[in-house]
């Protein structure tokens, strides 16, 4: 592990701490309101919190362009639409535990399709941390009580997870612009939405206290979670940013051994000593090839003592529109916002 991916990868895994907590406790609030309402303010409570934090930050980031709205609009509707609302149907016929495993599959997903359409560098030692991920997946989407069908519930949580990985490529493309409006907008747009289906679906409206709880848990561990999540995109790429999702498990499953008393079986426990030993694989990897820039321009927060910005007209950390001359160089990288070209392994 590098010094200088350490911080996005301590970035990732406080993103992953704050989402890991998020299953257990919305099953919780299930009994006090509807799926549809739950998803609703736990959007609201993102997007309003991190709103808010946004207009306490003095941080000079890149604003969002018109050329964003595209990839900011896809993500509002597959991750903070669709995907939360199948999540919450699907929380209710599912233990809390297996679906805070389950939820890893988002880093799996993530991976593939960042892979087949947006052609992002995937090392053989990553591959093989998405494999275990995946093969822990199966174990907790087999429902063994009813001979080898698959459970509606872990079906829906891996559908929910195929969104946000579409969320996550979408905004990784705008991951160098100021990630507490792309997720304030996110969550505002998307928390909106669906406040507008609840009450149109005639949903009984919840009360002011679980409405207060419900916002409170979208701001930590929907919002909190997903602005660490596009810091770390910068530096690591979307695969390997959503691959580290593989710790979420462990504050889902203390949680859920506390308010439910859901003692874990022993698939449970192979799944989760897989996903973790994949997130460790990922974490320990060293990525270091001879590769080739095109010249680009683009706009993102960066200061100008580093090796990418070496040009000296201003001092500190702020954002302006800069460009990168055409190079080929060997140096240790990540697939960040400087190195997303693909290649041979």
């Amino acid at each position: 592990m590098k010094s200088s991916t350490l911080p996005f990868i301590l970035q990732a895994l406080l993103a992953a701490i704050c989402f890991g907590a998020s299953a257990p406790v919305a099953k919780l609030l299930l009994g006090d309101i509807s799926p549809v309402f739950l998803a609703s303010f736990l959007y609201l409570g993102s997007g309003s919190g991190i709103a808010l934090t946004k207009l306490a930050s003095r941080k000079t980031e890149a604003a969002i362009s018109r050329a964003d709205v595209k990839w900011l609009a896809g993500a509002i509707i597959s991750g903070g639409i669709l995907a939360p609302i199948i999540l919450m149907v699907s929380l209710q016929n599912t233990p809390a535990s297996t679906a805070s495993l389950l939820l890893n599959f988002e880093g799996v997903s993530t991976t593939f399709i960042a892979l087949l359409f947006f052609k992002e560098a995937i090392s053989r030692r990553a591959w093989m941390a998405i494999l275990i991920i995946t093969l822990a997946s199966i174990f907790l989407s087999t429902d063994f009580a009813s001979g080898l069908g698959l459970s509606l519930g872990a079906l829906g949580i891996l559908l929910a997870c195929i969104l946000w990985g579409a969320d996550n490529n979408f905004t990784r493309n705008i991951s160098g612009k100021d990630p507490l409006a792309i997720v304030a907008w996110k969550g505002l747009v998307a928390g909106t939405f669906s406040f507008l289906l609840a009450w149109f679906l005639g949903n009984p409206f919840p009360s002011v206290t679980t409405i207060i709880g419900t916002l409170v848990l979208g701001y930590l561990s929907y919002g909190l979670s997903t602005f660490l999540f596009i810091r770390s995109m910068r530096g690591l790429g979307a695969a390997r940013t959503s691959a580290l999702y593989g710790t979420a498990p462990l504050a889902g499953v203390l949680l859920s051994i506390v308010i439910f008393g859901e003692y874990p079986s022993a698939f449970f426990i192979v799944a989760a000593i897989l996903m973790v030993g994949g997130a460790l694989l990922l974490i320990n990897e060293e990525h270091l090839h001879t590769h080739f820039h095109t010249a680009i321009i683009h706009e993102h927060s960066h200061s100008h003592d580093d090796s990418m910005h070496g040009h000296d007209d201003a001092q500190g950390t702020h954002s302006h529109e800069h460009q990168h001359p055409a190079e080929g160089h060997e140096h240790d990288h990540m697939p960040d916002i400087h190195h997303r070209h693909g290649h041979e392994e």
